[in-house]
């Protein structure tokens, strides 16, 4: 039986984008014969993973883990919402989001490289994830993910598998609870408003001085309602300016339900499937006229 070397496994893994240990095995199938090696693979995976990786992943979870006091949270993106809720896609997210805990990965790609065998693929997880993608059909992204060591206390919450938070915090548990439930209800951009990014600020400022500026108003009015209307746009977006959704009288903030459960919280982690993303429309009204004309003109 001829050798099967690192070379090979590499160059096959090039022209297919199967995974490593599938690669490896399709060669010793094949007795080293590369033609013959990628010809197996195509007729196991039908070379899915290959034709997916280009698809937008705009659809997917978010899942989180708590491993020793270590917080995890993780967005993986897949194509349609159907495969979302495929049970070897979610058992892969929530492999992932424990490594994030329990290996500390630095990045993405350090993640990737991190040990994970699932569904016969292996033995890292980005061998799985390209070993689902031939398996499911559908390609798969691991987005972002955010980390949170051990020291301080932790409260998670998760709105179906969409949207994503997590709470870094001391004190109260339910207090600290109904902190996390609120950022995914209200989408704060920042915990404070000396946090919100300077971008967003600019981006707001501008918006405000163009209204302004229609109103015909002297110069300094301007400026007055310009700066009016940015504090306004902080108190919105930022957790502890708002108003808590739980107050009992419509006015309490955040950070004034915080006090009075002698609670601080520390930083907050939000995460919502697919946000940015640009997703494909497709217009299926449009596609069936454009091949009517095509049919007419032939």
């Amino acid at each position: 039986m001829a050798a099967i070397t690192a070379s090979m496994v590499g160059e096959l893994r090039a022209r297919t984008d199967a995974p490593m240990m599938e690669c490896k095995k399709a060669l010793t199938e094949a007795d080293g014969d590369l033609g013959r090696a990628e010809e197996i693979l195509r007729v196991k995976l039908g070379n899915k993973a290959g034709k997916a990786a280009s698809r937008v992943t705009a659809e997917g979870v978010v899942a989180t883990a708590v491993v020793d006091g270590v917080g995890a949270m993780v967005e993986v993106n897949c194509e349609t919402d159907f495969v979302s809720k495929n049970d070897a896609f979610l058992a892969f997210v929530s492999a992932v989001a424990g490594l994030i805990a329990t290996s500390a990965p630095a990045d993405v790609a350090a993640l990737s490289a991190l040990p994970l065998s699932q569904e016969g693929f292996g033995p890292t997880v980005e061998d799985v994830r390209k070993g689902l993608i031939g398996k499911i059909g559908e390609n798969m992204t691991i987005r972002r993910f955010q980390r949170y060591a051990a020291g301080n206390k932790l409260a998670t919450y998760l709105h179906g598998t969409r949207i994503g938070v997590v709470v870094e915090f001391d004190g109260d548990d339910v207090a600290a609870k109904d902190v996390a439930m609120h950022v995914a209800a209200m989408k704060p951009a920042a915990l404070s408003s000396a946090e919100v990014s300077a971008e967003l600020v600019e981006k707001e400022r501008k918006i405000a001085t163009e209204k302004a500026a229609e109103s015909g108003k002297p110069a300094d009015i301007v400026a007055k309602m310009v700066e009016g209307s940015v504090q306004k746009f902080l108190k919105e977006v930022s957790l502890l300016d708002q108003v808590f959704v739980k107050a009992a009288d419509g006015k309490q903030t955040v950070a004034a339900m915080l006090k009075e459960k002698a609670t601080n919280v520390k930083g907050f982690t939000l995460y919502v499937v697919g946000e940015g993303i640009e997703k494909k429309v497709d217009d299926f009204a449009a596609e069936v006229a454009a091949q009517v004309a095509a049919a007419k003109g032939q």
